[in-house]
């Protein structure tokens, strides 16, 4: 059995490769640079961050469908195949040679701290299942399920309160920076767009800048977000949320959805210890 699984792979291994790096840069590299601009958006205002979000839930029963298939698929996919690679079940012939070995291994490594980081990630905010069952009695017992559309800026700041938390976003997203713009470097070469020494060392200054840009995007936005749940710019986040909440409940743009609401709003700063997002 092992035998012919690994013959398997052996035999589909140029596909396997290659179908592996094209879901990194689409679509789960492109949903991951949308993702943390979106994020950022928070530093403009929590009123811009709140009206991308109504945006993106404005697909509505088709949400969990588009997550599904150009998402977490996808990122599964990369994810396994990546493991593979790694355990060695597909053949590594020449590892890479003309890649520096820190590089080759960094890009391992990254991959795997990326993927723990986005399990935590999704169950910390959105607790993996929307099932009620699953979200009573394991995810908010454990701390998930932190985020609510309809108060995102605000609920997103309040899970990130925590120190600890801060800090693995931090790693989790420098991670996913790294594995991203390496990632594109080593596709480049994998699809022979880049083969030559000099233009391998061109692209690579390329791709080192988009990495810095994008981990400055990042790091703001998680900055942004955390601002978001303390002082008297949670009170405003808040108060914002709940304005456009009303506004849209007003014009029919949204049906009363108290799943997507915060359990209490916060009415002053004394408050934020106990208020539940």
């Amino acid at each position: 059995m092992g035998s012919s699984e690994t013959s398997f792979l052996a035999r589909n291994d140029f596909l396997i490769r290659r179908l592996h790096s094209l879901s990194g840069l689409v679509p789960v590299g492109a949903f991951m640079c949308v993702h943390l601009l979106v994020n950022a958006s928070v530093l403009e205002s929590p009123a811009v961050f709140q009206k991308n979000v109504y945006q993106i839930h404005s697909l509505g029963s088709l949400l969990p469908v588009v997550e599904w298939a150009f998402i977490f698929l996808p990122i599964l996919f990369h994810a396994i195949v990546g493991v593979v690679i790694v355990a060695g079940g597909i053949p590594n012939t020449g590892n890479y040679p003309y890649s520096a070995n820190t590089r080759y291994t960094l890009q391992r490594i990254t991959g795997m701290i990326a993927f723990v980081f986005i399990a935590i990630h999704v169950f910390h905010m959105h607790g993996w299942f929307h099932a009620d069952v699953w979200l009573e009695n394991v995810v908010h017992p454990l701390g998930g399920g932190k985020f609510r559309p309809y108060n995102a800026a605000s609920t997103a700041g309040l899970a990130l309160q925590s120190t600890v938390m801060v800090a693995v976003y931090l790693v989790g997203i420098l991670a996913c920076v790294y594995h991203l713009a390496n990632g594109i470097w080593t596709m480049g070469i994998t699809w022979g767009v880049w083969v030559s020494p000099h233009a391998q060392a061109r692209a690579s200054k390329v791709c080192a800048v988009f990495g810095l840009l994008l981990a400055v995007v990042g790091i703001g936005g998680l900055y942004g977000m955390q601002q978001q749940g303390t002082g008297e710019k949670l009170n405003e986040a808040r108060q914002a949320e709940d304005t456009m909440y009303q506004h849209k409940l007003e014009s029919g743009e949204l049906a009363p959805n108290e799943h997507k609401r915060a359990e209490q709003p916060v009415s002053n700063p004394q408050d934020e210890s106990t208020a539940e997002p």
